[in-house]
């Protein structure tokens, strides 16, 4: 069987290689390759592959990245030339079933390879962004969270010295999960979120009502908010990739939109690929460990076309065509969106 990580790095992809890999070879007697930088390890003349062995992902639990490399803009179905490439290096290496971690795009590329050469698949969700369809928790989210509570904690103190308007955009894609949680944790004043366009004047009275009291304020924002009537922020178009539209740089946005309408300093920090980055939380670590031994169990009972999800607390399966090119966006009736709300948090309506 072949094992490949896909999409943006996230914490947890070596604890989720750690045990797929342990699981077969333990349990299963299986043979496992590791394919190079997501599906670009298939696609090109000689294929990018290497035997892993016990020792080979032992000490990695900890361990932030992915020791197989990744790519977000190989796509093996992007013409027939190149579809028949990957074939060809399937059937010569032998390989019968490939173990694809990745968010909704992975799945999508996973579930149109196997139709496309015969291959089995089988499903893990990998995301920071919590945002794949049927899964209630994604590994890497609980360190991404915890990483942009990290910074919401920092950014307060000196936004509270200098009394300023303090603005920090966090990732998620078109999905307000990391924003909304952060914010929580983070004990923001106002929490934006792709779900809910926002009112300017409605952010400018919250925080003209903070500057006669608290005489500072903090907004996490998610890189998908837009304003009421308006557009998504775009980073920038990549040709050829599954997710050509990169958000981002919404921050800045709404800190010139608001600048003029208060008396407070308003500064903007996007946190970017940070939140991606580092070792994985124990929390993560564990289901992370869970999917890929679940996965591995997938594959022995020969249960193919599913991605491991998590439901209800315990872990099961799905259908990868149920997931695919699926995002799982924030509910405006979602518990926490109205504890938020309760608790006076500005939601920017």
């Amino acid at each position: 069987m072949g094992l490949l990580t896909g999409g943006g790095d996230c914490p947890g992809l070596n604890a989720v290689i750690r045990a797929v890999t342990k699981s077969l070879i333990h349990h299963g007697r299986c043979e496992v390759w590791g394919i190079a930088d997501g599906f670009e390890g298939l696609m090109e003349s000689e294929p990018r592959v290497r035997r892993l062995r016990w020792e080979d992902v032992s000490g990695i639990l900890h361990v932030g990245g992915t020791m197989l490399g990744t790519s977000n803009s190989a796509n093996p179905l992007r013409d027939a030339a190149t579809t028949e490439r990957v074939a060809g290096h399937v059937r010569a290496l032998g390989l019968q079933v490939i173990v694809a971690i990745g968010g909704d795009g992975t799945m999508s590329l996973a579930s149109g390879l196997a139709g496309a050469t015969g291959l089995e698949v089988v499903g893990v969700p990998k995301t920071i962004d919590n945002d794949i369809a049927h899964c209630e928790r994604s590994f890497g989210f609980d360190t991404a969270v915890a990483t942009a509570t990290d910074a919401l904690h920092r950014i307060e103190s000196t936004g509270s010295s200098h009394h300023r308007v303090m603005i920090v955009e966090t990732m998620g894609r078109h999905a307000g999960w990391l924003a909304l949680e952060a914010g929580i944790a983070g004990a923001a004043d106002v929490i934006l979120l792709p779900e809910i366009d926002y009112d300017l004047a409605a952010i400018a009275a919250h925080c003209r009502a903070r500057e006669q009291r608290q005489r500072y304020t903090i907004i996490c924002m998610g890189e998908g908010a837009k304003p009421r009537g308006g557009q998504q922020t775009v980073r920038e178009h990549v040709a050829g990739s599954p997710d050509p539209v990169r958000l981002g740089g919404v921050a800045h946005v709404l800190r010139q939109q608001l600048q003029p309408l208060l008396d407070s300093e308003v500064r903007a920090t996007v946190l970017g690929h940070v939140q991606r980055g580092g070792d994985p939380t124990p929390f993560d670590r564990v289901l992370a460990t869970r999917y890929g031994h679940h996965a591995a169990q997938l594959v022995l009972e020969r249960r193919f076309g599913h991605m491991v999800t998590l439901r209800h607390g315990r872990i099961a399966s799905v259908p990868i065509r149920q997931v695919a090119n699926v995002q799982r966006t924030v509910p405006l009736d979602h518990e926490l969106v109205t504890a938020a709300r309760d608790i006076g948090v500005c939601l920017g309506v």
